[in-house]
């Protein structure tokens, strides 16, 4: 838990990862190209405080893991969402076993999310009842933009994706979450189009779409989107590290995703290991819309706590102490949310 000026704040880190990069595990020259895109990132949007050496970049292990997100009691709990890559790495690039055995030694702190690939077929469904038995699934990561075989991507509209969203909605995996927006090289860019998500969200309005990294740098798109889907959520990976590179761009995206989401469909992610948490959550707390971007409502303690920890642990079913927790807003289901705060630059 954080707390800052008398105030607490119940924190979930909804996007964590424990990879492993290392030159043994690549399998080709994309192991390497996909590693050194990551680092560029953790490189060039971090403070030089917070920067690894590329070494330590590639692999962290559990221990470190630990150390790294919870080790300064600011981190309530933390979500594995793995990334396979199996054209890519000889084992995968997110380490499935090591992971989930973290996760069942610290239950209190962990969840283990696990993928799926439509492209697997019928074998990769009854994969999937197999892994939601032994995971004791409640949410999954799919990587629209991954490899497999010829292909390079495929669509959450694909016959065979509905087949494996179907059997999400029998098997109670009800968090659907997809790295939708930035590419990564050397992924194709329009595999990764948000555009998918409007009509899956609109069949299966019992399944919650977390979009991860809020579909950037398509943020119009994802905003016009999820605002007639009150079933899409916006993930912050990727995004919130802007905080501290280009600030009034951070604020555009804060500002746009309360406007058309509203406060209760925002989840906070450092993207571990891509960045560490705690400078992530001091920097939020701490950050504020600019004044002459009147445009946009100032970001309350109320919008804060939800977005770092609350709205996360509602969809995980995580205990958080009643007297940390807030009621959802007052809002509309659809539609703009701020109709009040709109324009004000205008007026």
């Amino acid at each position: 838990m954080y707390s800052k000026d008398g105030e607490d704040y119940f924190v979930v880190d909804a996007h964590i990862a424990l990879w492993d990069a290392r030159q043994e595990n690549q399998r080709n020259v994309h192991g390497k190209q996909f590693i050194d895109c990551f680092y560029d990132y953790h490189r060039n949007l971090s403070p030089e405080s917070e920067v690894w050496p590329y070494e330590e970049y590639l692999y962290q292990g559990g221990e470190r893991l630990m150390r790294d997100v919870f080790g300064n009691g600011i981190v309530d709990h933390a979500i594995f969402q793995p990334a396979r890559l199996g054209e890519f790495y000889h084992r995968g690039f997110g380490q499935t076993e090591e992971a989930f055995a973290l996760a069942q030694e610290h239950p209190d702190k962990l969840t283990y999310n696990h993928w799926w690939d439509p492209r697997d077929g019928e074998n990769g469904l009854d994969q999937l009842r197999a892994d939601a038995e032994r995971f004791g699934l409640k949410g999954v990561k799919l990587y629209t933009a991954d490899w497999h075989g010829e292909s390079r991507g495929w669509k959450l509209t694909d016959p065979m994706a509905y087949r494996y969203l179907e059997a999400c909605r029998e098997l109670g995996i009800t968090n659907i979450h997809i790295h939708k927006g930035p590419t990564i090289r050397p992924l194709d860019r329009d595999a990764f189009d948000v555009a998918d998500v409007d009509h899956a969200a609109t069949d299966f309005t019992d399944l919650n779409f977390i979009v991860e990294h809020c579909g950037l740098p398509r943020l119009e798109d994802f905003c016009w989107i999820a605002t007639q889907e009150p079933n899409v959520y916006a993930g912050l990976a990727v995004a919130i590290p802007f905080i501290h590179t280009r600030p009034r761009y951070f604020a555009q995206i804060m500002g746009e995703l309360v406007y058309w989401l509203g406060e209760d469909r925002i989840l906070f992610s450092s993207d571990y290991a891509l960045w560490t948490p705690t400078w992530l959550v001091e920097r939020f707390v701490d950050f504020q819309i600019p004044e002459d971007m009147a445009e946009y409502a100032a970001l309350t303690t109320e919008v804060k706590k939800k977005v770092l920890g609350l709205n996360a642990a509602k969809l995980y079913d995580l205990p958080v102490p009643e007297r940390l927790r807030l009621p959802d807003a007052a809002e509309p289901a659809t539609g703009p949310r701020q109709p009040a705060a709109a324009d004000l630059a205008m007026s």
